[in-house]
């Protein structure tokens, strides 16, 4: 065992989903060791106790690994639980820890953002209850890094990470496991498999498309050798460092090569994208696109028809700037929704007290209480298990849900790569508005209300403050504005609009002109271009 002096970085804020940076600036001597030994002195509960880890496999994915398992035992932890090559998805990850009663875990991923030797890399520390770090827990770990004076190691060979089993590291027990077995057995006792191996055998297809990423191996055991799907269901199957040169983000942008497969009469009739590390989804019929928040609505509107929800909902949740189509659904099937701010740390504390047992964010994220992360998986697996006992198309179900509960269009642009204070004028600009707007019109829609989105946890009382600015229009129109948290370099602003419709005559329109009013409105507000000098959104979904 050896103590390393080791002066500390200033730059180890944790975001909304751990640190991330460029594999670039990890691979800086020391970076990865202080962060890491941070956590191991924010946490001490880790000693002595049983660890998690694994990661997407992006490239740095395995040597970190290894020097994480040596630190692991220098600094007293009793036994580790690695995925072989050390890959794991998130979802899989928090099962894990929950199922074997682990202290936490550390998850290497930097979720959808690219990969590879100039790509992005990320580390996130995953609490005892299998979800991400509590913020009081990342202000600790943030504390540590800049308190930090040494690191202590192991300096031992490192271990085969593509051998299963048992061996011992440095005095302490590393098993190396299968990455996807646990979790396949999790999902045959949540949706109905037997019924899905039918609807397979009656002709349908379907199509999944792991994007080179740490998917592939969880759809390929769970979709092709359990469920029967034909061979070769699932593409881009083999995760990759760079994950193929493509950038591994399930949206219509991203994955435009599996949105023309999905077109005309010769498509499969369901398709899902996940993205790196498998906790994103995007849900897909033959010619059509299912949005992430009408996906949260049409799986809350039909949960009984899966065994997990046999019982019916208490309780969902979603995050503030999602749509609130599954508030349609909760007022009308009586049951409770909660609005979060962005990241799934906050619905944590309501899954864990039995207050919701469904949840979702706009950003393709769906999941539910059998783990404490979003999972891509298990959403496409859930949908599946819709179609097969409704007996109906993707398209048939969502345009009956929205004939039933109304449509709220939804978009959301993204201003990528913009700087960081030209980010901040945008928002510092709406802020001041706050105060004045209210009850004035802007692009002719009257402002019901305007205000800095904060929430207290119900639970534990917990205050979080400054999570975005709403502005909100008569008759149910919106628009949000965020800059995100989970990039890299300078900043990303990130505008959501929103527009409700009961009249089914208007259901059909084209998703971006039936929103062009709160485009009109939203640039009038924040003056994008006066402070990035940017015209349009990079990304838009």
């Amino acid at each position: 065992m050896t103590t390393i002096a080791s002066p500390a970085f200033s730059d180890q804020k944790p975001g909304t989903s751990g640190l991330r940076k460029k594999v670039a600036v990890f691979r800086t001597p020391r970076y990865l060791e202080n962060f890491v030994q941070a956590t191991f002195n924010a946490v001490p509960q880790l000693r002595g106790a049983t660890l998690v880890l694994g990661g997407d496999g992006r490239f740095h994915n395995e040597a970190a690994t290894q020097t994480i398992l040596k630190m692991a035992a220098a600094n007293g932890v009793a036994r580790v639980l690695v995925g072989r090559n050390g890959l794991l998805s998130t979802p899989a990850a928090s099962n894990l820890i929950r199922r074997h009663r682990a202290a936490g875990g550390i998850i290497l991923s930097a979720s959808h953002n690219p990969g590879g030797p100039d790509g992005d890399f990320g580390i996130k520390f995953n609490a005892a209850n299998g979800g991400p770090a509590p913020e009081a827990l990342t202000a600790a770990i943030y504390a540590a890094t800049l308190a930090i004076g040494e690191y202590h190691i192991a300096e031992v060979d490192d271990i085969d990470l593509a051998r299963l089993g048992e061996c011992e590291l440095a005095g302490m027990r590393v098993e190396v496991i299968d990455s996807v077995a646990d979790y396949a057995s999790l999902m045959q006792t949540l949706v109905d498999f037997d019924a899905i191996r039918d609807w397979l055998k009656a002709g349908h297809g379907l199509r999944l498309d792991a994007m080179h990423a740490v998917g592939g191996p969880y759809a390929i055991r769970l979709f092709e050798d359990l469920l029967g799907a034909r061979l070769g269901s699932v593409r881009n199957a083999a995760p990759q460092l760079d994950f193929g040169g493509g950038h591994p983000d399930p949206n219509p942008v991203y994955a435009a090569e599996l949105v023309a497969a999905m077109q005309g009469a010769g498509a499969p009739d369901f398709a899902a994208a996940f993205d790196g590390d498998a906790d994103r989804n995007m849900i897909l019929g033959r010619d059509f696109v299912v949005t992430p928040s009408d996906s949260l609505a049409v799986l809350a509107a039909n949960a009984r028809l899966l065994p997990q929800f046999k019982d019916g909902l208490g309780g969902v949740a979603r995050s503030m700037p999602t749509s609130r189509a599954v508030d349609a659904v909760a007022a009308a099937m009586k049951f409770d929704c909660y609005e979060t701010p962005t990241g799934w740390k906050f619905f944590g504390n309501l899954l864990d007290a039995g207050r919701i047992q469904l949840c979702g964010e706009e950003s393709y994220g769906t999941g539910a209480d059998h783990v404490r992360e979003k999972d891509g998986v298990w959403a496409a697996l859930a949908w599946l298990n819709l179609l097969a006992v409704r007996r109906e198309s993707v398209g048939e179900i969502v345009r009956a849900h929205w004939a039933r509960f109304g449509r709220h269009f939804y978009s959301r642009h993204d201003y990528e790569g913009i700087s960081l204070a030209g980010g901040e004028a945008v928002m510092a600009g709406l802020r001041e508005q706050l105060g004045g707007v209210r009850g004035t019109a802007v692009a002719g829609m009257a402002v019901t209300l305007a205000d800095d989105f904060a929430y207290t946890d119900p639970v534990d009382g917990a205050v979080s403050e400054r999570q975005g600015v709403r502005v909100e229009f008569e008759g149910g129109a919106r628009a949000v504005f965020r800059l995100s948290g989970t990039g890299t370099e300078g900043a990303t602003l990130r505008v959501y609009l929103e527009r409700f419709s009961a009249d089914t005559a208007e259901h059909g329109q084209a998703t971006q002109a039936a929103l062009a009013r709160v485009k009109t409105a939203a640039d009038q507000l924040a003056a994008i271009t006066t402070h990035t000098g940017r015209t349009e959104a990079d990304v838009v979904t």
